[in-house]
C-alpha cells in the first residue's frame, strides 16, 4: 500500500527560501547595529576636525593676527570671517580678543559683546580644545584655538562652530547609506535564496526529498534486474555498487566472494577501473578473460561538475550477445571504389560532351585513344599481376580515388600473385592494404607537398607475401611511433584513429607481421609479411 504523504510537509524550495533569508537578515541586522555606532562616532570626529582645521587656518590669517593687535584694521576682522563661514559652509567663526570679547560674529550687532558659552576659558589659556555648547545661535559643535602674534605671544582666540544639527544630518546621511545597503542586502538575499533554491530543485530534477529516496529505491530495483553487469567505483578505486548480473557472471568465472568495499584492482585486476581513474578516459568495447569466460566491457568515468568521482563498468558475456558493428568490411572498401571510379568516369564523360559540342573530333579522338592507352596500360599491368579480381579491381578502384583526391598511386609487383585458398584471405588483404593506402593518402591530403606519391609493391615468393606501403608524405612523429596500433589514436589525435588497430586485427588473423619505417619529411613505409 502506498504511504500517505505528511499533512503539514514544507517544500524544499519553500524551507531553503525562509532560511537563506532569515539568516541574511539576521547578519545585516548585526551589521547594521555594530556599524552605525561606529558610523556616528566617526561623522562626529571628522565633523570636529573639520571645524578644527578651519579654526587653525583663520586663527593664522594675517588679517586675523594684524586685526587683533591694531584696533584701526579690526573692521577687517568682521568682512574675512564672514566670507570664509561662506565659504567653508560652517554655522559662524567667531574671534575674540583675550577678554572674550567678539571681534566678529554672524550678527553684527553682537561685536562688542562677550563670548557666550562658557567654553572658551581653554583657548584663551593657549590650549585648543571641542565642546558642545549653547550660544546666541542654539547648541552648536565648537572647536577652539588660539590666536598667537609674530612674536608668539598669545593675544586672542579663534572658535569655529557648526550647528549640531547639521553633524546630525551628516550622521544621519552616513547612516542611510548603511540603512540602503542593509535593504538591498535583504534583497539580494531574497532573489539569492530563491535562486539556490530553484537551482538545487533544478540539479535534483524538481524532485522532493522524499521523491528522490523512492527513485533510489526504483533505480537500485533497475540494477538489480538488467540483463547487463554493472559495477561502480569511487575515485579511491574501492567497489560501490554491483548488481546480481554481475555477481552472476563472477560466480561462474569462480569469483564468489562478495567485493563490495574491496578495491577493484586486487579484487578483479583484469577490469580496467583503475587505468580509467587514473586517466579519465572510457574504454570502449574491451574484451576481458574472466577464468575461461570472455567478457564484452565497457569502463566509463563518472564526472561529476568536472571533476572525475568515479568510474562504472558495464560487462556481458562475449557469447550471449551478437557481434559488434563489423570492421571495416570489404563491401564498404568496394562501395568507396565504385564511387572513386563513378566520379572519375563522370569527368571524362564531360570532356567527351564539350569536345562534342565544339565538334573537335580530332581533338576528341586523341582524347579517347589517351584514355584507352592508359586504361590498357594500367588495368592489364594490376591484371597481369594479380590474379584475383576482387583485389584486382579493388587496386584499380583506388588508383582513381588517388588522382581524385590529387595525389598519384603506382602500382608495381614481383611475381604473380595467384587467388587465394579462401575467400577471407581476400576480405583480409583488402582491409590491410586499403586502410594503409587510406592512411597514406589522409597523410598527403593535409600536407603541402607539391608530388603527392603513394606506391604499392609487391613480392610474392613461396607462398609468401610481402606488400609495402609507402608515401612521401609528413611522416610520422617519434613519440606516436609506438602507439599508432593502439585503438583510437591517430597521427591527428586521440580517439580517431581505428585503421591500423584493424590492420593488426587482420595481420593476427593472417598470422602476419607488419614493419613501420618513417622519417619527418621524407614519409612513411608499412612493409606486411604474410604467408599466402
Amino acid at each position: 500500500m502506498r504511504k500517505k504523504r505528511p499533512r503539514f510537509r514544507f517544500r524544499l524550495q519553500t524551507t531553503i527560501t525562509f532560511l537563506v533569508c532569515g539568516v541574511v537578515a539576521l547578519a545585516l541586522f548585526v551589521t547594521d547595529m555594530l556599524i552605525s555606532n561606529e558610523i556616528g562616532s566617526t561623522t562626529y570626529k571628522n565633523q570636529s576636525e573639520k571645524a578644527m582645521n578651519i579654526a587653525k587656518m583663520i586663527a593664522h590669517s594675517p588679517i586675523i593676527i594684524e586685526g587683533l593687535q591694531n584696533p584701526q584694521t579690526e573692521k577687517k576682522i568682521q568682512k574675512f570671517t564672514q566670507e570664509m563661514t561662506k565659504i567653508t559652509n560652517v554655522e559662524f567663526i567667531v574671534v575674540m580678543d583675550m577678554n572674550g570679547i567678539r571681534k566678529s560674529h554672524p550678527k553684527p550687532e553682537k561685536i562688542g559683546e562677550r563670548f557666550v558659552g562658557g567654553d572658551e576659558g581653554p583657548a584663551l589659556h593657549g590650549h585648543e580644545n571641542i565642546s558642545t555648547a549653547k550660544g546666541t545661535l542654539g547648541y552648536s559643535l565648537r572647536a577652539f584655538t588660539p590666536v598667537f602674534s609674530d612674536s608668539g605671544q598669545q593675544i586672542g582666540a579663534v572658535s569655529v562652530g557648526i550647528s549640531l544639527n547639521k553633524v546630525k544630518e551628516a550622521v544621519k546621511n552616513s547612516k542611510e547609506i548603511i540603512y540602503l545597503a542593509v535593504v538591498f542586502g535583504v534583497l539580494i538575499g531574497i532573489i539569492g535564496a530563491i535562486y539556490l533554491a530553484r537551482k538545487i530543485k533544478k540539479s535534483m530534477f524538481g524532485l522532493e526529498p522524499f521523491e528522490i529516496g523512492k527513485l533510489l529505491e526504483e533505480r537500485s530495483a533497475m540494477l538489480q534486474s538488467t540483463k547487463e553487469g554493472i559495477l561502480a567505483v569511487d575515485q579511491d578505486g574501492s567497489i560501490t555498487l554491483i548488481n546480481n548480473e554481475a555477481m552472476r557472471l563472477f560466480k561462474e568465472a569462480g569469483i564468489n566472494d562478495n567485493p563490495m568495499g574491496n578495491a577493484v584492482n586486487q579484487y578483479l585486476p583484469e577490469l580496467q577501473l583503475q587505468n580509467v581513474l587514473e586517466t579519465g578516459k572510457p574504454l570502449l568495447n574491451e574484451e576481458i578473460n574472466l577464468s575461461g569466460i570472455t567478457l564484452l566491457a565497457n569502463h566509463l568515468p563518472i564526472i561529476v561538475r568536472n571533476q572525475m568521482v568515479g568510474a562504472i563498468t558495464t560487462f556481458r558475456n562475449k557469447t550471449e550477445i551478437n557481434q559488434l558493428a563489423e570492421e571495416l568490411t570489404g563491401v564498404k572498401l568496394y562501395a568507396e571504389a565504385l564511387r572513386a571510379q563513378s566520379h572519375e568516369f563522370l569527368n571524362k564523360m564531360h570532356v567527351v560532351l564539350g569536345l562534342v559540342h565544339l565538334e573537335q573530333y580530332e581533338k576528341l579522338a586523341d582524347f579517347i585513344d589517351q584514355i584507352s592507352d592508359h586504361l590498357h596500360s594500367e588495368v592489364g599491368y594490376v591484371i597481369s599481376k594479380i590474379k584475383d579480381p576482387a583485389l584486382a579491381g579493388f587496386v584499380l578502384a583506388k588508383m582513381s580515388y588517388a588522382r581524385e583526391l590529387g595525389s598519384e598511386l603506382s602500382f608495381s609487383g614481383d611475381g604473380i600473385l595467384p587467388e587465394p585458398a579462401t575467400p577471407e584471405t581476400t576480405h583480409e588483404l583488402i582491409t590491410i592494404i586499403g586502410n594503409l593506402v587510406d592512411n597514406a593518402l589522409e597523410a598527403l591530403t593535409d600536407c603541402d607537398q607539391q608530388n603527392k606519391k603513394v606506391s604499392i609493391h609487391f613480392d610474392y615468393y613461396e607462398h609468401e607475401l610481402v606488400v609495402e606501403v609507402a608515401d612521401n608524405g609528413p611522416g610520422i612523429k617519434e613519440d606516436l611511433v609506438e602507439m599508432v596500433y593502439l585503438k583510437g589514436v591517430s597521427t591527428k589525435g586521440y580517439d580517431r584513429g581505428i585503421g591500423l588497430y584493424l590492420v593488426r586485427r587482420s595481420l593476427d588473423k593472417l598470422q602476419g607481421q607488419l614493419e613501420l619505417s618513417t622519417e619527418a619529411g621524407k614519409g612513411t613505409r608499412f612493409t606486411v609479411t604474410i604467408p599466402y
